[in-house]
């Protein structure tokens, strides 16, 4: 039995280290092949078209969609090295707030989690206070 029920065993430690492996490994070749895709012929064919028929406004929303597409999927990234980085360091699944341990269940549903649940809520508090109103509609 663990002192501490939160802390995480061996077994759910390498299951979690597996997942963001393997999330990893998804994430840079998803990359990769949108970063690829920049000379696919088909995109070429795509922008021909788009100087053909002049529908700019079109092919700017398709290109920040892919650049949104690719910052999302470097954010994941950036966060999902983090954790294997905690995890070498023996830092990973405890609150880098209050140095709890981070339950299993919360790092199941989000291997990446930095924080406990009520540090994580009272961050987004915090976040929510000082962001501006929107104007009414």
């Amino acid at each position: 039995m663990r002192a501490n029920p939160n802390a995480l065993g061996a077994a759910e430690r390498a299951a979690l280290e597996s997942r963001l492996q393997d999330r990893q490994r998804h994430l840079r070749g998803e990359i990769a092949k949108i970063l690829r895709t920049q000379d696919d012929p088909r995109v070429v064919g795509m922008r021909n078209q788009m100087e053909d028929t002049d529908d700019w406004a079109a092919a700017d929303s398709m290109v920040l969609r892919e650049i949104a597409a690719v910052s999302h999927q470097l954010t994941e990234l950036r966060d999902v090295e983090a954790a294997l980085a905690r995890m070498r360091e023996g830092d990973y699944g405890r609150c880098e707030d209050c140095d709890e341990p981070i339950p299993y269940a919360r790092l199941q549903a989000y291997p990446m989690a930095r924080r406990c649940v009520a540090c994580q809520e009272a961050i987004e508090a915090a976040q929510r206070r000082l962001k501006p109103a929107a104007p009414p509609t």
